[in-house]
């Protein structure tokens, strides 16, 4: 029986959503896929081949032999693509996945490789992610315990589960496989990389955060960083099951938010402030009108009434460059009565307390600071970028006035991520922002595993805005601050 009739003839047809196949990367311990039974990505099922014959060359079920899969799959792919004519893109449909079974079968023939039932049914998949996935790092989008993928040149790639980096056995066969990734990844989005500008931000189909890097900037080759996002929206509810935060916790954030505090979240890189900003916005009421402001698309709000606006980097010639800082200028125009700021930056921060001071309360933003008073430091520095020749003095006036509370995520030893403190603004005092903890994490050591043991608890001190809290109908119980009382737990 020929290879094409090992073939599964009737190609299954392509899902609704983005195609990006779950192809199965040809390692030793990876499970062949079911005879007769399409895997979930819509690739083709194989048949079992007959008996491979003696001659040609015979590929091992080891690391050299899964390089010389790949270069296979890649040669293969290239003949296919060729065979297409000037298509940038094919589309998928059943029609072109009967043609691509059979330019496969073809070329695999002439290619004097002989491969075995699994190997051939790995190497399809592996075509077929070329063609219409992101390669060998498609597997890892597939994942969904998979929280981030670093390729650190072609190499080496690294992937994060359950807060742990770990280094994968999954390579590219060069620069120039991890360049047309790359280059696959962004030409929908109309950007571009190259030696003149080596640098882009981008996302995939799913909403995940891409950021590419390639020679000469990069030099131990292209280095591509994928952050991606779950695709069941998180509520308030899952960080309580996480051990993120308490109930009393949750609360307490609730009545800040529905009560128009400005509310901001701090916190280091991959601690998960932009989940955590995504849970606080589900509190915003449905009748708000809500711009969102991000340099990468990021926030997913329940609400009907949103506006989302991105900034545009620059041209190749260095024109057409919209900032954050830009939009949240235009933002002010559009009668919103919320603006979320996905991250400050820069100067950008500036004009989020002028519009925090000037009618638009119950804003949200988030920004880089490892602690509450190293997030005022950060306010700071980034409000004198923005070129305000303005004493320090009022910028700390601005701030106290603008700021009602932080609210800190870390990301601890062990890869938990959990909100640290929620801590107050109260005011100035002295030429200095004063704070106040309502709630901290305390750390009480590690366990044998590795996890570590902690306690969320209240400091026992009321906020100074609980009369606007109580004004909006949330009269929080003395309890949820930590009050004790007598002949009571």
């Amino acid at each position: 029986m020929s290879l094409l009739k090992r073939l599964n003839a009737e190609p299954t047809p392509p899902p609704a959503a983005a195609p990006t196949p779950a192809a199965t990367m040809p390692a030793a311990a990876a499970p062949a896929p079911a005879l007769n039974t399409p895997p979930a990505a819509a690739a083709p099922a194989l048949q079992t081949p007959a008996a491979a014959p003696s001659a040609g060359v015979e590929v091992a079920n080891d690391s050299a032999g899964n390089a010389k899969m790949l270069e296979l799959s890649l040669a293969i792919t290239d003949r296919i693509l060729a065979s297409f004519g000037s298509q940038t893109q094919i589309e998928r449909s059943a029609e072109t996945e009967r043609l691509i079974q059979e330019r496969f079968a073809n070329y695999y023939r002439q290619s004097g490789v002989n491969l075995g039932q699994d190997q051939i049914k790995a190497l399809y998949a592996m075509v077929m992610t070329e063609i219409y996935g992101f390669g060998p790092i498609q597997n890892l989008l597939d994942d969904d315990t998979v929280t981030e993928v670093m390729v650190n040149g072609p190499q080496m790639i690294y992937a994060e589960r359950k807060g742990k980096i770990v280094l994968t056995d999954i390579k590219f066969l060069g620069d120039d496989h991890a360049l047309k990734i790359i280059d696959r990844i962004i030409r929908p989005l109309g950007r571009r990389v190259d030696r003149k500008w080596p640098m882009v931000d981008a996302r995939l189909p799913d909403g995940s955060r891409v950021n590419a890097i390639i020679p000469p900037c990069a030099i131990d080759g292209p280095t591509i960083t994928i952050r991606k996002f779950s695709k069941s929206k998180l509520q308030i509810s899952d960080l309580i099951r996480f051990g993120s935060m308490t109930k009393e916790m949750a609360d307490f954030l609730q009545a800040c938010v529905v009560s128009k505090l400005n509310v901001v979240v701090s916190g280091g890189t991959g601690s998960g402030k932009t989940t955590l900003l995504n849970v606080l916005s589900n509190f915003i009421p449905e009748e708000d009108r809500i711009v969102t402001i991000e340099d990468s698309a990021e926030l997913k709000l329940a609400q009907d009434h949103v506006v989302r606006l991105e900034a545009k980097p620059a041209e190749v010639d260095g024109t057409g460059r919209v900032a954050i800082r830009d939009l949240v200028i235009n933002s002010l125009r559009m009668r919103p009565e919320r603006i979320v700021i996905g991250e400050c930056r820069g100067g950008e921060a500036f004009d989020m307390l002028q519009a925090m001071n000037t009618g638009h309360d119950g804003s949200l933003t988030t920004l880089h600071a490892n602690a509450p008073r190293d997030a005022i430091a950060r306010l700071e520095t980034m409000c004198m970028m923005a070129g305000m020749d303005m004493p320090l003095q009022v910028i700390r006036e601005q701030i106290a006035s603008a700021i009602n509370l932080i609210v800190q995520q870390t990301r601890l030893r062990d890869g938990s991520r959990k909100v640290s403190a929620i801590t107050e603004v109260q005011g100035l005092e002295s030429g200095t922002v004063v704070l106040q903890d309502i709630f901290v994490l305390e750390e009480k050591g590690i366990t044998p595993e590795g996890k570590m043991i902690t306690e969320l608890r209240p400091t026992g001190v009321r906020p100074k805005f609980t009369p606007t809290l109580e004004a909006n109908g949330f009269k929080l119980p003395p309890s949820i601050f930590g009050a004790v009382f007598p002949g009571r737990r």
